[in-house]
């Protein structure tokens, strides 16, 4: 068969996942403040994959031309870009569709036009008092460097100051990270209810009140736009720098990087589009996109409920795990027995409390942590600062290399340090993507260690928003290891060896192909044998080739991929026994969970590491075996809700078409709210 066939292009298969995402701002089943800020969700997405994605491509293209080299790039180039405007129209399509249902609920985004006499003095006061301390506009001429200037993804409006015989052009900075996106102004009547106005449109409004006296002009056009750049950057290797010093060098080169897409509004002068696209130093390779009159749509993602309750999703109250109530402290309820949280249904307190428990317990000796993406204003910090204080040996491992993440690491780890934290970085080009700590804590005459592995990250922001696994552990085979992980964080080429847990880039690939060929030597002997995934991204081929020879074998295989799958189902006598789907909902599935069938008993993983070949070779990564039997019917029950599901899974197939799975004689199934339902009767008091 044309290899080609055989693998999906993970550009291409991470747009249709972002399709999943529009899809669910389409879906009149969801409340309606709930799918538009959907549609912010979707245009975020689209943002990172032009920085991060399409911006690799473009790369791609440039050094295979440099050095004469044919492939299919550029005709994927031109798929991507079909494929992107296209849904560009869907998601216009949208936007005005929800417009017109906020306003059939007395919900009013309006724009510059629409305003009333006492609106219009309200917004020229509300500029004085609260917007004009932040706009200076910037002239376009010969010397204006505006790829220096213009800082990626924020949007602009680019002025025309039109006189008789001359325009000259301003461009102003929309100030929306440093004031609300969404204002809510006076209504025009009493029977008006809840208008609200973008911080862009009173910009618009007001120009006047930002030229006048300054400029002779007959007349201002505003037209908005926005440029995303490269987000990659380059490790200047020095001998004598620090990779802080390395990171924060690099960051700078991402302020300055190339644009990789051009936004702007449609109706903007030829001119000025031609003058923008010199001065941007836009290429045959870059995106340019016409489009509406605003183009941060990510900012809705905060889209405020000025309506009734009824619009935005019922909240599922954070369930408490009833083992930490039944003791006086996290520590004692660990040693009882292992703990599974499942967030966002179970709440984070937990964690938190257990490392503030921790930083002050008179017992606790030592804190071993890794962090890649903390909160703003994270509590886990805080903690191991007091431990610190406290005269505990804390140690914190610090991802650098976190993309979009690195400076604020770059400050966590300056103030660590500060604190008298022992403070430890990757090896560049070696990201440590687990998700551990180690509590060490003298119990009587010996000492206990309590460890924590999850599937997602320290952070109390993401936890409310993201599924993802924690196991809360005191059992000396999986401790024991679990210190061997962070030895081995500190000296990466040291041979070291796991049997409970699954490390990358040490030993993932073979026990992943050694669990696969399991199932296959045991479907090859008429035993049942089963594979269950679910993962964020599924691009590796080796991984995939694994499954396809299973799937021959006979080898019954579920997937479930949130993100990228490059796998084709389906495909006669190779892939035959392989079903995919995919679930997008009101939490993002984030969790990654292996299970293997090994002749009925099962092997259950969690990890940190989706099957990617970044996740498993150039990763720091940790998966662990649930040796609990009943965390690991817990963790197949819950799987089982969701590849039951009948409201929120797609299909994932060759064609990229998001079809969604058929109901038929099925009872209805919507899988998050029965996890929520499921788990909640878990945490019950039992008489």
């Amino acid at each position: 068969m044309n290899q080609s066939k055989l693998y999906i292009n993970k550009e291409l298969s991470w747009l249709s996942f972002n399709e999943r995402v529009l899809q669910e701002a389409a879906d009149k089943n969801n409340p309606l403040i709930e799918r538009i800020r959907f549609l912010g969700i979707y245009s975020r997405n689209l943002d990172e994959f032009y920085k991060v994605r399409f911006a690799d491509l473009k790369r791609r293209i440039i050094i295979n031309e440099e050095q004469n080299l044919n492939n299919n790039s550029n005709e994927l180039l031109k798929k991507i870009q079909n494929k992107i405007l296209k849904k560009n129209k869907d998601f216009d399509y949208l936007y005005n569709e929800l417009l017109l249902e906020m306003a059939r609920n007395k919900i009013f985004l309006i724009n510059e036009r629409q305003l009333s006499k006492n609106q219009q003095v309200w917004l020229r006061q509300y500029f004085k008092n609260y917007l004009r301390q932040y706009i200076t506009p910037i002239m376009i001429n010969n010397e204006t460097n505006l790829v220096s200037f213009i800082k990626d993804d924020h949007t602009y409006l680019t002025v025309e100051i039109i006189s008789s015989n001359h325009i000259k052009y301003a461009l102003l900075e929309i100030p929306s990270n440093r004031v609300k996106h969404f204002i809510s102004i006076p209504p025009k009547t009493p029977y008006q209810h809840k208008p609200i106005i973008l911080v862009d449109n009173i910009l618009r409004y007001c120009l006047n009140d930002i030229f006048k006296g300054f400029f002779d002009y007959d007349k201002l056009n505003a037209y908005s736009m926005k440029m995303t750049r490269d987000a990659e950057y380059d490790l200047i290797m020095e001998m004598e720098s620090s990779l802080m010093e390395l990171m924060s060098s690099s960051l700078k080169q991402r302020l300055t990087a190339e644009p990789v897409r051009f936004v702007y509004q449609r109706d903007m002068p030829d001119k000025l589009i031609e003058l923008l696209c010199q001065k941007l130093g836009i290429s045959s390779y870059d995106s340019i996109i016409a489009g509406s009159r605003y183009h941060n749509f990510k900012d809705f993602i905060k889209f405020p409920n000025v309506g009734k309750a009824h619009l935005v999703n019922k909240p599922l109250p954070r369930l408490r795990h009833i083992c930490f109530d039944q003791f006086r402290n996290g520590f004692d309820a660990i040693r009882d027995h292992d703990i599974l949280l499942y967030y966002p249904y179970h709440t984070f307190e937990h964690v938190l409390e257990l490392l503030r428990q921790a930083s002050f317990d008179p017992s606790v000796l030592a804190i071993k942590i890794n962090i890649y993406r903390v909160a703003k204003d994270s509590r886990i910090i805080e903690s191991i600062i007091h431990a610190a204080h406290n005269g505990k040996k804390v140690t914190v491992v610090v991802e650098l290399q976190a993309r979009f993440d690195e400076e604020a690491n770059i400050y966590w780890a300056k103030r660590l340090t500060e604190a008298g934290v022992h403070v430890i970085f990757s090896a560049p080009g070696l990201k440590i993507h687990a998700k551990l700590f180690l509590v060490s804590r003298r119990e009587e005459t010996h000492i206990v260690h309590y460890v924590h592995i999850g599937t997602g990250n320290f952070n109390e922001k993401t936890a409310r928003l993201y599924t993802d696994y924690s196991l809360l552990t005191a059992d000396t085979r999986i401790a024991n290891e679990v210190q061997r992980v962070f030895n081995f964080i500190e000296n990466p080429y040291r041979s070291v060896s796991f049997k409970h847990l699954m490390v990358s880039p040490q030993n993932s690939r073979r026990m992943l192909y050694q669990l696969i060929d399991k199932e296959i030597t045991s479907a090859q002997s008429d035993i049942k044998a089963g594979i269950t995934l679910k993962i964020n991204n599924l691009v590796d081929k080796g991984l995939i080739n694994r499954l396809y020879t299973a799937s021959s074998a006979g080898v019954k295989i579920r997937l479930l991929i949130r993100g990228m799958c490059s796998l084709v189902p389906d495909i006669l006598g190779i892939s035959e026994n392989i079903q995919v789907i995919s679930i997008v909902d009101r939490f993002l599935e984030h969790a990654r969970v292996y299970v293997f069938k090994n002749n009925g008993n099962p092997l259950v993983y969690l990890s940190s590491a989706d099957w990617m070949t970044r996740n498993i070779d150039y990763r720091i990564e940790v998966g662990v075996s649930l040796l609990d039997p009943k965390l690991r019917q817990r963790v197949l029950k819950l799987l089982d809700l969701q590849f039951n599901d009948t409201v929120k899974a797609r299909f994932l197939d060759k064609d990229l078409s998001n079809r969604y799975v058929q109901r038929g004689n099925r009872r209805k199934l919507h899988s998050q709210l029965a996890i929520y339902h499921y788990l909640k009767s878990l945490e019950q008091p039992h008489n």
